[in-house]
């Protein structure tokens, strides 16, 4: 063990390890550490993948997602039918679910869930999941009719991310603003414990809980009494812990560590059978000094990525030349890959001829005017080491970027007030349909379309392709839409990100599962 890691090993002594080891011997507890914390947990407010990490440990949809991310299946929905024209839905729910309240789950809970989520007033950023809903009603007990104004062919694939999460009326309108900060009441195989925020959260075992996905052998309940989530931060730290024994899994170790990880005796890293994340920077269109896609498009071809995933990934990530992974649902290999050319050279030519020329201090001016852009960024994992890099291959080419990394509670809500021309950020997806519907449609302004980009045609392409019932049909439209936010440079696609889970050998039947980056999601086959 090196110097630092042994240091920091020291360092957490009295800290996380004291903490994890205040569970009663025997009490079954798993522990896990995350790098950054969530800003709540309330399923329709975020579309952080930390709040997806523990709403899939506390609550359930109707649908799941098998570990392929492609292959859609049952969950609080036993069955289901669609109308001939694609736009009724009729679910027929399970009727042995219970919260951890104690309180029955009926069709009603599932309206209510639903009807919230698509509200204007609550504002969900993945209120477009739902559909264009015409209206949700219970008709049985158990029976849920789901009724569209248009077709939308991914609404099973949708309703089994987070926002799609079955929640208690009663427990939402008990705490009112304090809903997923408080307190959760969910369906899910843990239940809600306690919350410190950027410190600790607690889970404890859903012990009614019987209703899991068939992806898992165990229906439940979970093999553990607690969950424990720390978060730590500081990378030595959590590489330390993790060797030491102190913590059973992590699916934040640095990228840095996974080589020795892969060859430490006490434990295994885990790479999920399929998993869709892209880390790019988003433009804010409007904004003067990127508001020309000439701009935009030098400093994408200004990065080399090949370096970026040598350098800071060690090797878990692909350099990224398009939106879409090529494995993923709906990729184009025809859209424009110009974006992860590495070509600084070309990119001083584009910002010539877009008027932005070099002075004599070595950064570009136009019109008496410096090229100045602010980014804003999360403060841990991977997006300092990213963006500090991007700042130096664009300080190469005359280009002045300033840094604002902000911590995980509070950066949406910064990046909600896009006070800024660039952004940094991973984000996850299931398909071609799916991330681009959410980040390209006009009606996603201003979260988390944060480029602003109005464009009736995007729009329309988008809309035929969820809505047509024919696959090719559907295929074109998303081909179509990747030429054209590609080709203007909306984006800089740097890395497609690996995922790994490391988990302390003790644990049993670990399978890591990719779902909006989730990679323990139930964990219900999991034991000691």
């Amino acid at each position: 063990m090196s110097f630092r890691i042994a240091t920091a090993a020291a360092m957490i002594g009295g800290t996380l390890a004291g903490a994890l080891a205040a569970a009663p011997a025997g009490a079954q507890t798993i522990n896990y550490m995350m790098n950054l914390d969530a800003p709540h947990y309330d399923p329709h407010r975020t579309s952080a993948g930390t709040t997806a990490d523990i709403l899939f440990l506390l609550g359930d949809t109707l649908t799941t997602i098998d570990f392929d991310l492609k292959t859609v299946k049952p969950h609080l929905a036993k069955s289901w039918t669609v109308s001939e024209d694609g736009k009724l839905y009729t679910f027929q729910l399970r009727e042995d679910v219970s919260f951890c309240s104690g309180k029955k789950m009926t069709a009603e809970d599932v309206v209510y869930s639903f009807k919230r989520a698509t509200s204007p007033d609550i504002k969900s950023p993945f209120y477009w999941r739902m559909g264009k809903v015409k209206d949700i009603r219970a008709t049985g007990p158990y029976t849920v009719e789901y009724e569209l104004e248009e077709p939308f062919n991914e609404l099973p694939l949708q309703l089994s991310n987070f926002q799609g999460t079955i929640i208690n009326k009663e427990n939402v309108e008990s705490l009112g603003k304090d809903f997923g900060v408080k307190g959760f009441d969910g369906t899910g195989p843990y239940c809600w414990g306690d919350w410190q925020p950027r410190s600790q959260l607690t889970m404890t075992r859903h012990d009614a809980y019987k209703w899991g996905p068939s992806i898992y052998e165990n229906p439940g309940p979970v093999k553990f009494e607690k969950m424990v989530m720390k978060i730590v931060p500081e990378e030595s730290a959590r590489v330390a812990a993790m060797l030491g024994g102190q913590v059973d899994f992590s699916f934040s170790m640095p990228d840095q560590s996974l080589p020795m990880m892969a060859k430490a005796p006490n434990v295994t890293v885990y790479k999920p059978p399929a998993n869709q994340r892209l880390f790019y920077l988003g433009f804010k269109t409007t904004r003067e000094n990127v508001s020309d896609k000439r701009v935009r498009t030098a400093l994408s071809q200004a990065i080399d990525r090949e370096q970026l995933v040598k350098g800071i990934y060690f090797g878990n990530a692909e350099p990224a030349s398009s939106y879409i992974h090529p494995n993923a649902l709906g990729y184009s290999a025809e859209a424009p890959q110009h974006l992860g050319k590495y070509d600084p050279e070309g990119a001083g030519k584009l910002l010539d001829e877009a008027g932005w020329k070099m002075g004599d201090d070595g950064f570009r001016y136009k019109d008496g005017k410096k090229l100045e852009l602010l980014l804003y960024g999360f403060a841990a994992g991977r997006s300092p080491k990213v963006t500090e890099a991007v700042q130096g291959f664009w300080r190469q080419i005359g280009v002045d970027l300033k840094l604002q990394m902000w911590d995980g509670t509070i950066v949406f809500s910064k990046l909600a007030q896009q006070d800024y021309d660039i952004w940094s950020i991973a984000f996850p997806y299931s398909g071609a349909g799916d991330a681009l519907r959410l980040y390209f449609h006009s009606g996603n302004v201003p979260t988390p379309n944060r480029m602003n980009w109005k464009d009736p045609e995007t729009d329309r392409l988008l809309e035929l392709a969820l809505g047509t019932n024919d696959p090719a049909e559907k295929a074109k439209a998303l081909a179509e839409v990747q030429t054209i936010v590609q080709d203007n440079a909306l984006w800089v696609p740097l890395a497609h990100e690996g995922l790994t889970l490391v988990a302390n050998n003790k644990v049993k039947n670990v399978k890591a599962h990719a779902f909006y980056t989730s990679l323990v999601y139930k964990t219900l086959d999991w034991s000691f």
